[in-house]
């Protein structure tokens, strides 16, 4: 594997994606409409705010307190001039699009790990600069890449520079909108260390809370500890990630092919409970809707799915699913929308379901999953007898032509040119 050290790595990443995206798009189609960025602001993903949560928010708006994933009620209440947006999917995936658009411009060593962040291996652009200036080199070519974004696109990145992709993550999440950073080798303990061990990429708050009551409190003190020590207390392979990753250590590739995947869903939040009165009018409908969807995203990538999973929230946000194999894989949304009805029924409106047990339901999802390619599925058994049915009427047809003209009178078509030839 190249040396890390040769290796120079962007992590570019989207200020607050969604308000931003909304706020361009709003302002392009209303130039005297008011920026949202300079507000205090929310997107929200349901329709219905006072059941919603923040789905992203302002800078603005995180001076009050407004956090990523709190419900919109809570946030109303740190900032009663909050303003609120409902979320718009299909415009962040087209401005996910012009954004990756512009990263492949320079290079096709893109690796997009979600719809607003990417990481570019861009050493090939900076190989030919003198060794000492690389670095500035580097941090050259992030600025003309953030700026350009800024230009064409009227939304901010920021973009971390790097030997490797762990290092680059890290300064991405610096200062914020609109910078640059680095964090090379010799910058890690002047700018990573010191910071609390719960920014460390990866270490998550299960993890940063059992290394805070061991007395390990920054990066620097995990970098600092003995790495048995760590395996000892959250495992062999928690415990060397979080090692290493303190000391700055990551040698993975930017792998420009994206993994494909697992599975497909859809949910959506409903307008209003549905419960054991109601649930024909309003459950069944949105169960065709997301299986619509569904079945169009697999028709999108030509794939089929063997597996189908209802997924519902109750009221008191206990999430329960449900899931059943089908003989076949399919991408037919008619098949999916029936096979999830079934398991809805049961789940909600059997003998022993939710609406018995005085539950409601706020929110539904179809899934399909165990995916494979739809240029070649395996027959269920009802369409292997179909087949053999088919197949079966031909044999009989060709034994009554033999008996009455003879052995040789049906033939392969492979065998022609033998014939001929004899």
């Amino acid at each position: 594997m190249q040396n890390t050290e040769q290796r120079f790595i962007f992590q570019v990443d989207v200020n607050s994606a969604f308000l931003s995206w909304t706020a361009v798009d709003r302002l392009r189609k209303d130039p005297g409409s008011v920026d949202l960025r300079t507000i205090p602001a929310a997107i929200c993903a349901d329709p219905d705010f006072s059941r919603s949560v923040v789905t992203a928010k302002s800078i603005p708006a995180k001076k009050y307190g407004v956090q990523t994933g709190e419900p919109t009620r809570q946030a109303m209440k740190k900032c009663r001039t909050l303003k609120l947006v409902r979320a718009d999917f299909g415009l962040y995936r087209r401005c996910s699009a012009q954004l990756m658009d512009i990263l492949h411009s320079y290079t096709d060593l893109v690796q997009q790990i979600s719809i607003d962040e990417a990481f570019m291996d861009v050493s090939a652009l900076i190989k030919d600069a003198p060794p000492a200036q690389r670095r500035q080199a580097a941090q050259q070519l992030a600025v003309n890449v953030k700026d350009t974004v800024r230009e064409r696109l009227h939304f901010t990145v920021n973009v971390g520079v790097a030997h490797n992709k762990l290092l680059a993550k890290m300064a991405s999440d610096f200062e914020k909108p609109d910078k640059v950073h680095t964090l090379f080798e010799d910058e890690i303990a002047g700018k990573m260390w010191p910071l609390p061990i719960g920014e460390l990429y990866g270490c998550g708050q299960a993890t940063s809370s059992r290394l805070i009551s061991l007395g390990i409190k920054t990066i620097g003190d995990a970098a600092a500890a003995d790495m048995e020590f760590l395996q000892q207390q959250l495992g062999e392979k928690a415990g060397r990630y979080i090692s290493e990753s303190a000391r700055g250590i990551d040698d993975t590739p930017v792998s420009p092919q994206r993994r494909k995947a697992q599975s497909y869903s859809n949910e959506e939040t409903t307008a209003e409970n549905i419960t054991a009165d109601n649930y024909q009018q309003y459950a069944k409908p949105l169960i065709r809707k997301l299986s619509a969807s569904v079945a169009g995203r697999l028709k999108k990538d030509s794939t089929v799915g063997s597996t189908v999973t209802l997924s519902v929230k109750t009221d008191d946000f206990r999430r329960i699913s449900r899931q059943v194999p089908l003989d076949a894989g399919t991408n037919d949304g008619k098949i999916i929308a029936d096979t999830a009805w079934a398991l809805f029924e049961k789940l909600a409106a059997g003998p022993e379901g939710l609406f018995r047990q005085g539950k409601e339901i706020r929110l539904i999802g179809v899934g399909v999953s165990h995916l494979s390619e739809d240029d070649f599925h395996q027959l269920s058994m009802f369409d292997l007898m179909k087949e053999d049915q088919k197949y079966g009427k031909v044999r009989d047809a060709a034994a009554q032509l033999r008996e009455k003209y003879g052995q040789d009178v049906i033939f392969r078509a492979s065998d022609l040119e033998k014939k001929k030839k004899s």
